[in-house]
């Protein structure tokens, strides 16, 4: 079975992977210098792997993607955005102790 990984999204892709998406999404918005967004990248592997075809997770490089941040209204990070029929739901800001599980919730 091959293995399921966060798909790297950007500007142009948005609305098709993310706003049009037909399952929820999970969208983390990181930057490959900040050490919080390195520790949330094994949770969310492990994640897109666990709801496969139930949950898409997609990531945003904030550094490479600006548009789409400043879009969201990206103001820190990490930053996970959950969204439903293309309509933002819920918003989690950095790596609390409990991360998995909050995600989960």
């Amino acid at each position: 079975m091959e293995e399921v990984k966060p798909i790297n999204i950007g500007d142009d892709q948005f609305d098709s992977e993310v706003l049009k998406a037909e399952v929820p999404v999970l969208v983390d918005f990181w930057a490959p210098w900040c050490g919080p967004c390195r520790m949330a990248g094994p949770v969310l592997d492990k994640i897109a792997e666990e709801y496969s075809g139930k949950v898409k997770v997609c990531k945003v490089n904030v550094e490479d993607q600006r548009q789409v941040a400043i879009d969201n209204g990206i103001m820190s990070i990490p930053t996970l955005n959950f969204y439903k029929n293309g309509e933002l739901v819920d918003q989690m800001t950095g790596v609390p102790d409990n991360y998995e599980a909050d995600i989960k919730k």
